[in-house]
């Protein structure tokens, strides 16, 4: 009897084991997934650019010949000859590489994309650049004298020294790859000395500023979150090439004459800028700007 019992329970022990090895497990937690997050263009950024400006006016005429009614000076009484050179039948050439130079400055905007990842982009933006055109007018004559309340200009151009756009941006972006097309206003003024005849108009006022349009176009690429030059911990860095073309043709007053220098005017209130009769029919007063810029920008996921 005492064997019956001991056999019984042991099968009964080996069939409870063996129920409890059918039994279903307790499932293992699932694996977490971190979705990787997208890239946006949307956001504020801020930054800095430097690059080369010259002249793009469809214009040539780049000096004058004296004779006895040209080049004429600007007086509150009109346009008057003014004996530049000396003889008559002398000329005055200028160099067109006075018309060029660097161009420097900084920044800030804001991007709207319209989908994350790929997909196309708005925004504004505004700068304010240096331009370095120096009012270097480097010439060559070959007069016997220069008067010397003569003082060479080579075009309003010559006489800036300062420039800004406010500009609309649209894109499209390719996730960290921005390509763009710019444009809106522009305007530019020079330092109060005697090269800012260049902002004198013909009622014999002086402007605080020249303006115009600007257009143009770039790519711009975002760099690694973690990039070396990310020391403003900004949400993205990112580099751009931009070329534009800026054009101060709209309040240039009646007529279109070619700025070539500044008169010496005591009575006059110090100087008076100076023109050219000959080529009156166009003076466009355009530059292009070729620059690369830095921006820190924020909001990129």
């Amino acid at each position: 009897m005492k064997k019956l019992l001991t056999s019984l329970a042991a099968f009964t022990a080996l069939t409870a084991a063996a129920s409890a090895a059918d039994l279903p497990r307790r499932a293992a937690p699932p694996p977490v997934f971190t979705p990787v997050p997208v890239f946006t263009w949307t956001g504020a950024y801020f930054g800095i650019n430097a690059g080369y400006a010259f002249d793009a006016s469809s214009n040539s005429n780049r000096g004058f010949v004296q004779t006895p009614g040209n080049p004429v000076a600007l007086v509150p009484g009109g346009l008057v000859p003014y004996q530049a050179l000396l003889p008559n039948g002398s000329s005055l050439a200028y160099s067109n590489d006075s018309r060029e130079g660097f161009s420097g400055g900084g920044q800030i905007g804001y991007n709207w994309q319209l989908t994350p990842g790929s997909g196309a982009v708005i925004g504004f933006e505004a700068d304010a650049q240096y331009l370095d055109f120096g009012r270097r007018a480097r010439f060559a004559t070959n007069a016997a004298a220069i008067n010397p309340g003569f003082i060479p200009v080579n075009g309003t151009l010559n006489t800036i020294d300062f420039f800004g756009t406010v500009r609309g941006r649209l894109g499209y972006a390719f996730d960290r790859t921005l390509v763009y097309a710019t444009g809106g206003f522009a305007y530019a003024t020079g330092t109060d000395d005697g090269a800012r005849v260049g902002l004198q108009n013909f009622a014999g006022r002086r402007n605080d500023f020249k303006t115009g349009w600007t257009v143009g176009g770039g790519v711009e690429y975002a760099l690694p979150t973690d990039s070396f030059l990310n020391f403003f911990r900004s949400s993205a860095v990112t580099l751009k090439v931009e070329g534009l073309y800026v054009n101060l043709d709209n309040n240039n007053g009646r007529a279109q004459l070619p700025l070539v220098g500044a008169a010496v005017a005591p009575g006059l209130g110090g100087l008076v800028p100076v023109y050219s009769l000959a080529g009156a029919s166009r003076n466009e007063n355009a530059f292009a700007v070729v620059r690369a810029g830095l921006n820190y920008k924020f909001g990129s996921y």
